[in-house]
């Protein structure tokens, strides 16, 4: 039964209509006062969260403290990349990775909401008023589980949230909620996961706003986990040499709903007709074995490992030797529309994602358009390990040609 909770209100006025990086210049430059940003976020999301569930916990008292300071190191001559910036985090644990974003002037505004006890599916959220919904369908989920930060940036609470992705857990919620999420190389930042299959990533509007988190971050920790093959400048480039490309639907074992294969295919060709890269077909086509067996058994204590490894070392050759002749794979993000409340029945959303964490090489999900019902479909860039710059310097061409994406986020 569809209830009031699951059906849009009257649209009102765009809630945040300024990125990250347009809200850091004008607090450099006392255009406007840190204090009066997070104010402002903080009512946005007082007004809209009951509704939207995307946070755990809001901090509003820290946070105007934290702009105040913000404001304070601005006024001595501080020059703060990313100042007076409102960001959410993820989770009730994720200002333990923030460190460098709240150095770099953002203020955390609260925790977002990641899955609840009770179910093992991880494609959902649990915040302080109730399960989190998606801002385009309030009757589907917004993805996981990084689901509480996708909310809130697709519906204007924050420019900017951290994610975590150890299956997916970025890329899909950035994917059905009409975003840019970016999970890094697998170890180029710091993970207390044991298993390494997890990576730390960020969900914005933008691309710009992706790059600035990333420049933040990757010049935080250069100089202790720099990884095999990265840039010497993690900016994206302005200009670059158009990249091959490959176009993958399923990665050669999965069955991608066919409605979601075409909006993610006709995106990867609006790109090729844009210059952002050129499509090359591989001979032969790419076939990874089916990473699930593998990704489970590394997540299981005591699970025989010995089929696992063959199978990440396959992946891995398949993958490096695709990535030694084109510079990009493109794939759909997720195989299916956003699913509802009521779980994922017998479907992975995570087909299409969780290979790259068993192989660590970086990837980010830009909008590719929508499906018949009005959902947002994602398309996943793929990179070989540590080029990040070239992902964002792709998904920057493609921001400015089939975008901008930010002017379609539903306003609550």
């Amino acid at each position: 039964m569809t209830t009031a909770r699951d059906r849009r209100p009257e649209p009102r006025p765009a809630p945040a209509p300024l990125s990250a990086e347009q809200i850091a210049s004008a607090v450099r430059s006392r255009t406007l006062r840190a204090v009066d940003v997070v104010a402002a976020a903080l009512e946005r999301i007082r007004r809209t969260d009951p509704v939207l569930c995307a946070f755990l916990e809001v901090w509003g008292e820290e946070a105007l403290e934290r702009a105040g300071e913000v404001d304070v190191r601005v006024g001595a001559g501080e020059r703060l990349p990313l100042a007076g910036v409102p960001i959410g985090v993820k989770g009730r644990h994720g200002l333990r990775t923030a460190g460098p974003l709240l150095a770099a002037g953002c203020v955390a505004v609260g925790a977002t909401s990641v899955p609840g006890p009770g179910t093992p599916w991880q494609t959902w959220g649990l915040g302080r008023y109730g399960r989190t919904v998606n801002p385009w369908r309030y009757d589907c989920t917004p993805g996981g589980s990084s689901a509480g930060s996708a909310a809130a940036v697709a519906a204007g609470l924050v420019p900017l949230a951290t994610g975590s992705d150890g299956a997916g857990s970025v890329r899909i919620p950035a994917a059905w909620c009409g975003i840019v999420g970016l999970k890094v190389t697998n170890g180029r930042l710091p993970s207390a996961d044991r298993t390494g299959l997890m990576a730390p990533g960020v969900l914005a509007r933008c691309v710009a706003d992706v790059a600035a988190y990333w420049g933040v971050m990757s010049r935080a920790h250069g100089g202790t986990v720099r990884a095999e093959g990265s840039d010497d400048n993690d900016a994206p480039p302005t200009e670059f040499a158009t990249p091959t490309a490959v176009w993958s639907p399923d990665l050669g074992f999965d069955s991608p709903d066919p409605a979601i294969v075409a909006v993610a295919h006709s995106a990867a060709v609006r790109l090729a007709e844009a210059g952002a890269l050129r499509l090359t077909h591989p001979n032969p086509p790419l076939h990874l074995d089916d990473p699930a067996p593998a990704w489970l058994a590394l997540r299981t204590p005591g699970a025989d490992l010995a089929p696992a490894h063959r199978i990440r070392a396959a992946n891995e050759s398949r993958l490096d030797s695709l990535l030694a002749d084109a510079q990009l794979l493109v794939t759909p993000t997720a195989p299916t529309s956003p699913h509802g409340h009521e779980g994922p029945g017998d479907r992975y959303s995570t087909a299409l994602t969780w290979a790259f964490n068993l192989s660590g090489h970086p990837a980010i999900s830009i909008p590719a358009g929508f499906d018949a019902d009005g959902c947002p479909v994602g398309l996943q860039l793929v990179a070989a390990r540590g080029a990040e710059s070239l992902l964002l310097g792709v998904a920057g061409v493609a921001e400015r040609h089939i975008g901008p994406w930010t002017s379609a986020c539903v306003h609550i």
